[in-house]
């Protein structure tokens, strides 16, 4: 077991890993399986699964906020996992938005004298669009003093925009390892996910941009001290050749035994003082429900008075009493 572990903090913390890119933003990463890590693809106990997100970023100091929507369905049969996942991502005047279709796969292998051991492969392809109205925008050279300053758009940008939209090839491949025994108190977790291992090249202005690897693991632990209560304290790093992100957080679970509900709550710490996130949810039959909202705390909140971005997702797991079901990852 110890080499196990060893082995895997190998492969997800020394592996060299160059990238840079701007992809889609989640607080609830967790809530969206496909996206965070295919590894995951079939990972839950049930027959079927279906899952809606919507983010709502900026609103306080953007005339159009950056809103991110996604909606996924897998499938878990057995040892493996199918799916996958439709994206919109919006940002901004110049009408930024990027299209994605992804579809997803994955292995379970299941070891250890308790089958209690999962190390879950997971690989993504698809395609994306990538699009902007660049008439839109406006540029320091469009920046005129009359009037005590302001932009006029027709007035030469500098700038020679070949297209306005761009599709491309994705591939994503991740990796999971959990220990699921069931009546155990501790289930500690750990994945790691490589996003866009075949480099698409981009770009609006016809030059030679190489969209980068984007590396990002994730771990925590399911904690359940007694029958009603569980903790999961979690922690999320990514790492994107000059920019990185890493959160600290914990999610609660208190099951009330009437009416047979779940109620989630938590916080998450995102790094250099950018945003703390406050979290409420609940699991009711097969419908697990979560809302969270980031409070700003970086150097913005002077202009943002502490509002940052809303954020509500939505799963249902269609399943039915199985006899000896297979054992299989926990939620993050």
């Amino acid at each position: 077991m110890k080499k196990i572990i060893k082995a895997l903090f190998i492969i997800l913390f020394v592996f060299p890993i160059d990238s840079w890119s701007q992809d889609f933003h989640l607080s609830q990463y967790d809530a969206a399986p496909l996206n965070v890590n295919p590894a995951l693809t079939g990972a839950f106990m049930g027959e079927y699964r279906l899952h809606a997100h919507y983010r709502n970023q900026w609103m306080a100091v953007a005339t159009k906020p950056f809103t991110t929507g996604l909606v996924s369905f897998d499938m878990n049969k057995g040892k493996w996992g199918f799916g996958g996942q439709i994206a919109n991502f919006r940002a901004g005047l110049g009408g930024y938005n990027v299209a994605q279709v992804m579809f997803s796969s994955a292995y379970k292998l299941i070891f250890g004298s308790s089958k209690s051991h999962i190390i879950s492969f997971g690989l993504q392809a698809g395609a994306y669009q990538k699009s902007i109205n660049a008439s839109s925008l406006t540029f320091a050279t469009q920046y005129v003093k009359s009037n005590g300053g302001e932009f006029i758009t027709s007035l030469p940008n500098g700038e020679n925009f070949i297209n306005s939209s761009f599709f491309n090839l994705d591939v994503v491949g991740g990796i999971m390892y959990t220990y699921s025994k069931f009546n155990s108190k501790l289930n500690p977790f750990i994945g790691a996910t490589f996003f866009h291992l075949n480099m698409p090249k981009e770009s609006f202005l016809g030059e030679s941009n190489q969209l980068l690897i984007r590396s990002q693991v994730q771990l925590g632990a399911r904690w359940a001290i007694n029958e009603k209560w569980t903790l999961t304290p979690k922690a999320f790093f990514q790492y994107q050749e000059k920019a990185e992100e890493i959160t600290f957080g914990l999610m609660g679970q208190y099951y009330m035994k009437d009416p047979d509900f779940f109620l989630l709550f938590g916080g998450t710490y995102r790094n250099d003082n950018d945003a703390i996130v406050l979290e409420l949810g609940g699991k009711y039959a097969n419908f697990i429900g979560r809302i969270s909202y980031d409070i700003n705390i970086s150097t913005l909140k002077t202009v943002s008075n502490g509002r940052g971005a809303s954020e509500l997702s939505l799963t249902y797991v269609f399943s039915r009493p199985e006899p000896h079901p297979l054992p299989t990852c926990p939620k993050l």
